[in-house]
């Protein structure tokens, strides 16, 4: 198991309440999916899809490919300071991020390879597997999920997640349910969002179908 950075660092109560407004807002099912991790695991999660989420709008933010990879070195400063022992930069995505590294020992590498995945995108396709993979290795960290099988299952809703409708999706969404036995029911919070890739679930419909698939270790 890993073993948290003793220089920890607790991010402002702001910072969290900035996150989890922009998680909410922003990736609703994966928001949903996160509310069935006990805290502390929870902040890290969102502070995870925060962190996925800015990543993601670079392409939307700015079409010239430079100031996109200005914009990702930023990223990849703070990330440098979020896994180091002094005081990250005063930005509320950044602040959560450090504390869910550090208490959860993260490493540096698993975050940039995220961000490399998302630099590929500015002057190409979306590596959705790659980018995919990326995200559910940091979230199985913070959950402290390490079988192969929850892994696997992880692997593919991400990927999915990130794919337009279509067989490749479903084949992978198939794979993870094919292995709902297996995985660990402390992965669940991140695999519970494969429901939304299935029929459509209304905003009053979609809380209870997640209860009740948490219930039963189904997704």
């Amino acid at each position: 198991m890993p073993v948290p950075n003793p220089t920890s660092f607790h991010a402002p109560e702001a910072s969290h309440r900035y996150v989890l407004d922009l998680v909410r807002g922003a990736d609703r099912e994966r928001f949903l999916g996160a509310l069935f991790t006990p805290e502390p695991r929870r902040s890290g999660l969102l502070a995870v899809l925060a962190f996925d989420h800015e990543l993601g709008r670079t392409r939307s933010v700015t079409r010239e490919p430079m100031l996109a990879r200005i914009r990702l070195a930023w990223w990849r400063e703070a990330v440098a300071e979020a896994a180091g022992a002094g005081k990250p930069r005063a930005q509320p995505i950044v602040e959560a991020l450090s504390e869910t590294v550090r208490r959860h020992a993260l490493a540096p590498e698993s975050l940039n390879a995220l961000i490399d995945a998302r630099e590929e995108e500015i002057e190409g396709p979306l590596d959705v597997m790659r980018a995919g993979h990326a995200l559910a290795d940091l979230e199985l960290a913070v959950l402290g999920v390490e079988d192969a099988s929850s892994r696997q299952a992880a692997h593919a809703v991400a990927a999915a997640w990130l794919m337009g409708e279509g067989p490749e999706r479903d084949q992978l969404v198939g794979d993870a349910r094919a292995l709902h036995r297996k995985v660990d029911p402390a992965a669940l919070p991140i695999l519970l969002p494969a429901l939304s890739l299935g029929r459509p679930l209304g905003p009053l419909r979609r809380p209870l179908a997640y209860w009740w698939a948490a219930r039963r270790g189904r997704y």
